[in-house]
């Protein structure tokens, strides 16, 4: 028998329980080879041969040594935290002492509330291997006059298959390059180093960018000089999720009509084919004219590359998606995007204006629930009127959660609707107030919106899939949410519970709850507040299209554990990235203000489904129960 030790091209030292042995290699030459040690320099091993048992043994406690888990301090973090807190995943800077002593604080103080919320928000953190340019890409709110109608195919759509490199010249190619498949560290900012991302530069051709917040485009490839294949960069540490894009676009002419193809989205299915364009946003047009975000695109089509044959089964099916555009101007500064951009950093600019507000502050306060992987804040919002100790009634809570897919902006709409409609001075918000306490968390997963990821957080893991987990140190947005939904329920109980979604399938707005089947006092009862949210937005919210019954796939996502840990009333409100097609808005495409409409809607519906009125209770119950229909 004997043990084996591969040598590098270095020196390399061996202890062993009788002395130190010395190995160097030079020039492909093992010498310096003791007694009782033999070398076979070819294969460049050390083999080392048993003389006795007592040698072996020795040196297996000496080379693996047997150790235990480390004792676990009175931090909360558990191992893989402690691990994180020893060797310090973040990358040097000034507030590295802060970033750890936050992490290190027990779930008490992170729910405190922020006294100083400017010194809180701070600027996002990358995974250190990301390049991140310094302009901040900041764009104007903007609402179209009218609504704007969904593309009309015309049936002469042309598919072109992909080509690639093949034909075509490399003008763009950015993909965050680590030595390993996983996360290990995070930055302010990033990697400090910017490489050059045009490896052939063309005065004639257009010039891409995606290494900002929210940012995706992995490479564009000029096939012609009016035709540009694009590539997305999948979910960062995995190989698949390609589906949101966002990039900028410079030195375009005005009045030639360029078509791009982005050839590697993985869905089978698109509302590219049902009417949905692209979006753009013209630098020019927003400082000349005031308008922003609006919609893009002709000869729009969304089509299966077919690149999958029998000769290679394992190879993922791709599909394309074609349009042709005309910049509004020439050499232009203009973003495309999958939908309206909602990066961290507008998250953290909006919940500082909120806390800084002499009224609104009153009643809301902003609080600090955990820590990201890469170090973000992750933040909640609780809105409720001061309540005085001796008052006997207690509040329940709302919870409404959103962004768990960073890719689904629609989401973040939503949710500053909640929050513009709550915070505000009118009477229904003011009545809200003194009826419920509302905890917020507006965005789930930061590190993923950050690095511009569709599903996934750094994980590479969906974390609407994660609901059920144990594992703190690795799902910390998901482990504390639940750690508060659960405190909640022991102090006051929670009356509803609602995950903010969007849906690149369907079209309208609806809702995925769950089915009770327990008690026929209780049967259809879940049915009832997504009906009532149907009657006070029927141009947008679809009844038809909601659903009920619990899938197994989806038994690890949030509505259904929180369902399981009883809240009756727990629900996925999904927005779709299109539009509506019901109502006057029928066949047209939803702007960031019909989002942000859709959370006012639900906070006015949350007053008519909890109104205490005696006269509605009892004349309700037989109408409303018989108008719904056994959804799917």
């Amino acid at each position: 028998q004997c043990f084996m030790f591969t040598c590098s091209q270095s020196e390399t030292v061996i202890w062993s329980a009788f002395a130190k042995i010395y190995v160097t290699c030079n020039d492909g030459q093992l010498i310096n080879i003791v007694q009782n040690f033999t070398m076979d320099s070819d294969q460049q091993e050390i083999r080392i041969k048993e003389t006795e048992y007592g040698l072996v043994k020795s040196l297996q406690q000496l080379f693996f040594p047997i150790t235990s888990a480390p004792k676990i301090s009175s931090s909360p973090g558990g191992y893989l935290m402690n691990l994180v807190l020893k060797q310090n995943l973040f990358e040097d800077d000034e507030e590295n002492a802060d970033e750890l002593c936050l992490m290190k604080k027990d779930s008490k103080d992170l729910f405190a509330v922020i006294k100083e919320p400017s010194s809180t928000i701070q600027p996002a953190r990358w995974p250190a291997e990301c390049q991140v340019l310094d302009e901040k890409v900041r764009h104007i709110y903007y609402v179209p006059s009218v609504p704007e109608p969904y593309y009309l195919p015309n049936g002469r759509e042309v598919q072109p298959k992909p080509v690639g490199e093949e034909l075509g010249m490399i003008v763009y190619q950015y993909y965050p390059i680590s030595a390993v498949n996983y996360f290990c560290r995070s930055s302010v900012n990033g990697s400090r180093y910017l490489l050059e991302t045009c490896p052939t530069p063309e005065e004639e051709s257009l010039k891409f960018e995606s290494r900002f917040e929210s940012g995706n485009l992995a490479k564009a490839i000029k096939i012609t000089a009016i035709y540009y294949e694009l590539y997305l960069r999948t979910d960062l540490y995995t190989n698949k999720h390609m589906q949101w894009f966002y990039f900028k676009v410079t030195h375009m002419k005005k009045g030639i009509v360029y078509r791009f193809s982005i050839v590697n989205m993985t869905k089978d299915e698109s509302l590219y084919n049902d009417g949905m364009k692209p979006l753009l946003y013209s630098t020019k047009d927003a400082q000349l004219h005031n308008v922003g975000w609006r919609r893009c695109g002709d000869n729009i089509t969304y089509f299966c590359n077919e690149n999958v044959g029998p000769e290679d089964p394992d190879q993922v099916m791709t599909y394309s998606l074609t349009f042709t555009l005309e910049f509004p101007h020439d050499d232009d500064e203009v973003y495309l995007a999958y939908c309206y951009p909602y990066t961290y950093t507008d998250l953290q600019d909006y919940l500082l204006d909120l806390s800084k507000h002499p009224v609104k502050s009153t009643y809301t306060s902003l609080r600090l629930l955990c820590k990201t992987l890469a170090g973000n804040n992750l933040y909640y919002v609780t809105v409720t009127a001061p309540q005085d100790n001796s008052e006997i009634k207690r509040k329940k809570a709302i919870v409404v959660t959103a962004r768990v897919h960073p890719g689904e902006t629609p989401a973040s709409w939503m949710m500053k609707g909640f929050l513009d409609f709550l915070t505000g001075d009118s009477g229904p918000a003011k009545e809200l107030r003194e009826k419920f306490i509302f905890k917020l968390v507006p965005m789930l997963n930061p590190d993923g919106v950050i690095v511009g990821n569709t599903r996934c957080s750094l994980t590479g893991k969906d974390l609407n899939r994660q609901y059920r987990t144990v594992i703190r140190e690795t799902y910390p947005s998901i482990w504390y949410t639940k750690l508060l939904i659960k405190r909640m329920l022991e102090e006051c109980g929670v009356a509803m519970y609602c995950d903010l979604h969007a849906h690149s399938r369907k079209h309208n707005i609806f809702i995925y709850g769950c089915e009770n089947r327990r008690g026929l006092d209780r049967r259809l009862g879940e049915q009832v507040f997504p009906l009532m949210l149907h009657k006070n937005s029927a141009d947008k919210f679809s009844f038809e299209s909601c659903k009920f019954r619990i899938q197994r796939c989806k038994e690890g996502t949030g509505r259904v554990v929180m369902w399981m840990m009883g809240i009756p009333n727990s629900f996925t409100m999904e927005a779709s990235f299109a539009g509506s097609r019901i109502g006057n808005r029928a066949e047209t495409h939803f702007t960031v203000q019909d989002y942000e409409l859709m959370g006012r809607s639900f906070c006015q519906t949350l007053l008519d489904f909890y109104d205490d009125d005696p006269r509605k209770v009892v004349s309700a119950p037989a109408p409303v129960y018989m108008s719904i229909p056994l959804a799917g």
